[in-house]
């Protein structure tokens, strides 16, 4: 079994995000991160080279393979900002119908910039996220 690739790294937050050349688009990435921040207590940390993740949690599947991986990230992708939503969608779909316009894959949420959703809801968002994450998993 292959090692997980997507993994903390002593790559620099700050450096990573100055590097963004799109203005709008770094200062998305500060917004989100004060949001990460207060939802989960931590500081930022790299996970591989792109994505920006916040606190870690620690999973067991019934195979036996084990980990850990952030508890909510996003990472600043060319067409859009991706914000890693690590319990999926199933149970938010009343702040999914409010939050503006985005799509999603299984826990990712796909926004081209902040400006196109509810903040607030976003905020809520990853809040109750990061608090579904805390019930399930030992969270660091």
């Amino acid at each position: 079994m292959g090692e997980l690739k997507t993994r903390p790294t002593k790559f620099s937050v700050t450096a990573f995000l100055n590097a963004i050349e799109d203005r709008q688009k770094r200062g998305d990435c500060r917004s989100l991160s004060r949001m990460m921040r207060e939802a989960t207590g931590n500081r930022a940390r790299m996970w591989g080279s792109s994505i920006v993740g916040f606190g870690s949690y620690d999973y067991r599947y019934a195979s036996g393979r084990q980990g850990t991986f952030m508890l909510c990230g996003y990472s600043p992708r060319k067409q859009n900002l991706v914000v890693y939503i690590m319990p999926g969608f199933a149970r938010f779909d009343g702040l999914l119908k409010k939050l503006g316009r985005h799509s999603t894959g299984k826990s990712c949420l796909y926004i081209r910039r902040l400006a196109d959703v509810d903040q607030e809801v976003l905020s809520t968002l990853i809040d109750e996220s990061v608090k579904s994450m805390k019930k399930k998993y030992n969270v660091a």
